[in-house]
């Protein structure tokens, strides 16, 4: 078991541009001190520098490092792409062995947002339509039901707001650590 009964797990996934770090970004900004996030870009991307892809290292790192902040009293974010058939079987186990309350999001943006949404971002340069159109499920879902899918009509602040009194977060006071 992970975390406490206290404690809120949410995970944040959906294709690339679809908003998860930019919500993940608000919810931070808007809770406090005490709410960690885990960002499957700079678990994969940076610190292991790996492709994603089945078994990768970085599965078991996101699981790690959500489970150590929970373990130390933080509530957590885990954002991403978070592929069904890669990371399934990891948030699935996240989920069931935590203490707390657990929301799952889907952010669910046509592909066609998607491209529009990229052009604005600074890795706009590192990679184009084909790559996005590779990377691009439409609705992967996990499995069961487990998540709230949130379309592309849904403002950021609305999601933020959303997310925040989904989870019960907004009426929490940030912790001091």
């Amino acid at each position: 078991m992970t975390g406490t009964r206290d404690t809120r797990l949410v995970v944040l996934r959906g294709n690339s541009a679809s908003g998860k770090s930019s919500v993940a970004a608000g919810l931070r900004e808007r809770f406090g001190r005490g709410l960690a996030v885990v960002g499957q870009d700079n678990l994969r991307r940076v610190v292991l520098r790996e492709r994603d892809r089945p078994g990768a290292a970085n599965i078991g790192l996101i699981d790690t490092v959500a489970r150590y902040a929970l373990d130390a009293g933080y509530h957590v974010v885990v954002e991403g792409i978070l592929h069904a058939d890669h990371y399934g079987e990891m948030l699935a186990r996240l989920r069931a062995e935590h203490r707390g309350p657990t929301h799952a999001y889907y952010l669910d943006v046509p592909f066609a947002e998607t491209l529009a949404r990229h052009a604005t971002k600074p890795q706009a340069l590192e990679f184009g339509e084909a790559e996005l159109r590779d990377w691009y499920r439409p609705l992967d879902l996990l499995p069961g039901g487990a998540e709230t899918v949130i379309g592309a009509d849904s403002a950021l602040t609305a999601t933020v707001d959303r997310v925040l009194r989904d989870t019960g977060l907004c009426g929490l006071p940030p912790r001091e650590h």
